[in-house]
């Protein structure tokens, strides 16, 4: 009976929060080392969360990452993996990789793993969906540093994940774009879910990885930041608590916040349900970062 009755006070904590959500888009960034695991009742836990999400009336687009699964491809056809501020090199050869491995690999898997749940996705090239420009990253002397075909995304195309939404559909988004000479381009995920997030007007955006969060000291788990204002972002920077990979997570974070999102989560997806403990749970999981 105890248990019983715990099941049913979780589900009345719920409840204000399905409510105030109801009708709302929510982004989710999804990412990181677990989308690897052999487990697959790891890889389609994110995957039972959206098709909650759709049941209960909130909107879900997901953007996913897939670096383990690029570098191991580049491995494989004889390409070496180069990272600068966080970012991939990105040649020709690369770029073809890059593409194939996200948009014609990993894409369709996490629409079949939603739609095998009983929810509804479709999937999406984001060569389909985004725009760029090419990104040229600043050097520790204030030169330019070119990365080939990457991208820093700049534009949505927005009829089509209103269409999905419209329909109740999850749109799933691979995080390539089309830049202004024609030509695809590999974008940072995490950029390309914060410019979803602001076009689409989103609600809330998380983030997931396989960290727990923005940690002060990255490999104690105990000094977790489990609220952050933007303006405590300079100082993290400057101190080297947010570096390599965080700078374009946190960066985004920060513009969506700016542009009128009114959340952004830090979650660790290793965590079982961590999207729905964090969006429907009093104390939540992982990094909340507000203006």
């Amino acid at each position: 009976m105890h248990d019983l009755v715990s099941k049913a006070t979780t589900l009345l904590e719920a409840l204000p929060y399905i409510q105030e959500f109801n009708g709302a888009t929510f982004v989710i960034k999804y990412g990181g080392s677990f989308m690897d695991s052999p487990d697959p009742a790891v890889r389609n836990g994110v995957a039972r969360d959206i098709v909650f999400l759709e049941a209960v009336e909130i909107n879900p687009v997901v953007v996913h990452g897939g670096g383990k699964a690029i570098t191991r491809a580049m491995e494989s056809a004889g390409l070496t993996a180069q990272f600068v501020q966080g970012q991939r090199v990105t040649d020709e050869a690369t770029v073809a990789v890059v593409d194939r491995v996200l948009s014609r690999e990993i894409n369709p898997e996490i629409v079949r793993s939603i739609q095998q749940l009983g929810g509804l996705a479709q999937g999406f090239s984001g060569a389909d969906i985004f725009t760029c420009r090419k990104l040229l990253l600043e050097g520790s002397h204030g030169e330019k540093l070119d990365m080939g075909f990457v991208g820093e995304v700049i534009g949505v195309n927005l009829a089509p994940l209103q269409d999905c939404i419209a329909r109740g559909v999850t749109p799933v988004i691979s995080p390539v774009a089309r830049g202004e000479d024609g030509h695809l381009y590999n974008c940072n995920a995490d950029v390309a879910a914060a410019q979803a997030a602001i076009a689409l007007k989103a609600q809330r955006l998380v983030f997931m990885s396989d960290v727990p969060g923005l940690l002060r000291n990255p490999p104690d788990t105990a000094t977790l930041i489990t609220h952050l204002q933007t303006s405590e972002v300079p100082a993290l920077k400057q101190a080297g608590v947010v570096d390599k990979g965080m700078i374009p997570k946190v960066d985004s974070a920060v513009a969506a916040l700016r542009a009128g999102v009114q959340k952004v989560s830090f979650v660790d997806g290793r965590v079982n349900h961590a999207v729905l403990l964090e969006i429907f749970t009093d104390a939540g999981v992982g990094t909340e970062v507000v203006l």
